[in-house]
């Protein structure tokens, strides 16, 4: 049984006719008389009298209740898929860094959430690494981090590009110099991220090319642990240039030009291939996909 069939049927109890219901359906009267048949054999009952004009007998009766109430069942199911399609609703799970968390989606959320009010989002935050695994594994549905390498089975767009700054309190001794070499980063006392962040394993490639040995004082979790110690003026740190733009405008961090760590890395958003994308997924990957690079990186 199919649908056609029970949509055949219930055209035949209306208009009385194989041939006018066959017209009404753009089918062929032997497509028609081959429905009703399937159906009657399948059922193992006669459904219609096909005496003129053609009539159901008293189980096709009982059998197109029951066949309207499918249908409809049916097309409420297509009109209720439609209507997610023109008002996106659902849950989406993010998976970002803490200072993307801080810096970037309050205002992406915001505007979002404003168009689409039904649409729910919840945040974890954790390492671009950890946001891959957690992506490939199902438990987030779409991460915003550091993009990194090609991996397979994942789809990955980029929003913008950063990079990792030495940052000073403004009483450090660097704060006053325009630029610095790369040797100031063995002689400063560093706090600096875990060493399974991105950020991280950069400063510690860029170290171990050029032969430097880190005073390293302090290892943190979160970039916002680091600008707090900072601040301080308890050491310097290296971490993203998009993270500190509030405190460097606000006077309480500097940022000191290295040009060994003036190397670009993209941030981007991370999803799985293949998986299947709810209307509020497409959504909110179309919005986030469209906005310029300034929404992101902008003074605001």
């Amino acid at each position: 049984m199919n649908i056609s069939q029970l949509e055949t049927l219930i055209t035949i109890s209306k208009t009385m006719s194989f041939r006018k219901a066959g017209e009404l359906l753009n089918l062929t009267q032997p497509a028609v008389s081959a429905q009703i048949k399937s159906l009657e054999e399948e059922f193992k009952t006669q459904l219609v009298d096909r005496n003129q004009p053609v009539t159901l007998t008293d189980r096709g009766k009982v059998f197109l209740e029951h066949a309207e109430q499918i249908v409809g069942i049916v097309d409420e199911m297509k009109q209720r898929l439609a209507d997610l399609e023109e008002n996106p609703q659902g849950h989406i799970v993010l998976g970002t860094t803490t200072s993307i968390a801080i810096q970037i989606l309050p205002r992406i959320l915001s505007y979002f959430q404003d168009q689409f009010p039904h649409i729910k989002t919840s945040i974890s935050s954790m390492s671009s690494s950890q946001i891959y695994q957690h992506v490939e594994n199902g438990l987030v549905d779409v991460g915003i981090g550091y993009l990194i390498g090609r991996n397979p089975g994942m789809t990955t767009s980029t929003l913008y590009y950063d990079t990792f700054e030495l940052v000073v309190s403004p009483r450090h001794p660097l704060a006053h110099v325009k630029t610095a070499g790369i040797e100031a980063l063995g002689k400063t006392p560093l706090i600096l991220l875990s060493p399974d962040t991105v950020g991280r394993k950069f400063v510690d490639e860029v170290l171990a090319k050029h032969g430097i040995q880190p005073q390293l004082i302090m290892e943190l979790t979160s970039s916002e642990e680091v600008k707090r110690m900072v601040e301080l003026d308890l050491g310097a740190a290296v971490i993203s240039k998009q993270s500190v733009n509030s405190e460097v405008r606000a006077g309480t961090l500097k940022i000191v030009p290295i040009m060994e760590l003036e190397v670009t890395h993209p941030v981007g958003v991370i999803t799985k291939s293949g998986k299947y994308v709810n209307s509020a997924m497409r959504q909110f990957l179309s919005d986030l996909k469209g906005m310029p690079e300034t929404q992101f990186i902008g003074s605001e």
